[in-house]
């Protein structure tokens, strides 16, 4: 009995991956088409996704972007990055503007079932904070009573704050801005006592500020925020490929595969590594990849602790402590899936 289960457990597998070397995917075969990926960012958050002067973008989300374009094209640099706002970012995706959405996004059911869209992943758990000028003397958000507060809108920031307030039985003011410049000059011209935001882009924000150290963050953090790639419902080949490039750099990084020993990995024989640089196995074929589609992502753009470091953490301005970012088999919530 068992010899006839496994029999068919065996036919059952065989017959999923063949169906599954076989699909398709509208998406990459459009990005492909024009040899470059489009990429929804943010317009401009320092640690995130920022231009420099010669426009070269950086950021643990246009890491991401940036893992993709290498998975598909071996190239890191196949990426157009089109600033979107908060308001803008859903419509751009559903319209086919851009190809994947990567810009500080909060993963929430209404977005994930209500506009046609689906989360790839997590690449950053986040939570809102608050930032005040120190002169007020205020070290809690629940001394902030009759405050005036600058936020931005269509954000899930907006929504938290009146949720957190009302259940707090705490009157403010609400002083909302299209866009998260905007948020911010409003906030440094005095036109509100507090700036409320995700805590990552409040440490980003601070340092943007003329004089950075008048100003600090409040402890509390009032809101789950966590922040992931999107993409358009109905091409789940597409969602396989940016889904499995995050989890590559997690994945990654719990092997000890990084961008300097990449190549030296190639010749490795324990069988996690193997799967995952593409020596054995094939695990990109249904993807439409190529076998060696993880080994690209890290020689390009190094593990997932390569990209925070770099990005947010300790050798960046921000200097962000791991926190819940770091890997699971070190405290943190980061975890990915296997590859085998």
């Amino acid at each position: 009995m068992k010899q006839v289960i496994g029999a068919a457990l065996v036919a059952v597998t065989a017959a999923i991956c063949a169906g599954g070397a076989s699909a398709q995917s509208p998406t990459l075969a459009q990005v492909k088409s024009r040899s470059i990926l489009h990429c929804g960012s943010g317009t401009g958050l320092a640690g995130f996704g920022i231009p420099d002067q010669q426009g070269n973008w950086s950021g643990m989300d246009v890491d991401v972007c940036r893992a993709v374009a290498s998975a598909i094209f071996n190239d890191p640099t196949k990426v157009k990055f089109i600033p979107l706002s908060a308001k803008d970012r859903f419509t751009s995706l559903q319209s086919g503007e851009v190809d994947l959405l990567s810009r500080t996004t909060t993963w929430t059911i209404s977005r994930d079932t209500a506009l046609g869209l689906n989360f790839a992943g997590i690449n950053y758990y986040d939570g809102q904070g608050f930032m005040v000028r120190k002169k007020l003397g205020i070290d809690s958000v629940l001394k902030l009573a009759g405050a005036s507060i600058c936020t931005q809108q269509g954000t899930t920031t907006e929504l938290n704050l009146a949720d957190y307030f009302r259940s707090n039985k705490i009157k403010y003011e609400v002083v909302a801005f299209a866009s998260n410049q905007e948020t911010v000059k409003a906030y440094e011209a005095g036109r509100c006592d507090a700036f409320t935001t995700d805590a990552s882009g409040l440490y980003a924000e601070r340092l943007t500020l003329s004089n950075p150290e008048d100003h600090m963050v409040l402890p509390e953090i009032i809101s789950k925020e966590p922040l992931g790639p999107v993409v358009r419902h109905g091409d789940d080949v597409w969602l396989d490929i940016v889904k499995w490039s995050l989890f590559a750099m997690i994945n990654a990084e719990e092997l000890g595969i990084t961008k300097a020993n990449a190549d030296q990995m190639l010749k490795s024989d324990n069988p996690e590594i193997k799967r995952f640089v593409g020596t054995e196995g094939k695990f990109g074929e249904p993807m439409g990849l190529t076998n060696d589609w993880a080994y690209r992502i890290v020689k390009h753009v190094g593990n997932y602790g390569e990209s925070f470091e770099r990005n947010v953490g300790a050798g960046s301005l921000l200097k962000i402590a791991r926190g819940q970012n770091a890997l699971w088999s070190k405290g943190g919530l980061q975890y990915a899936p296997p590859i085998r």
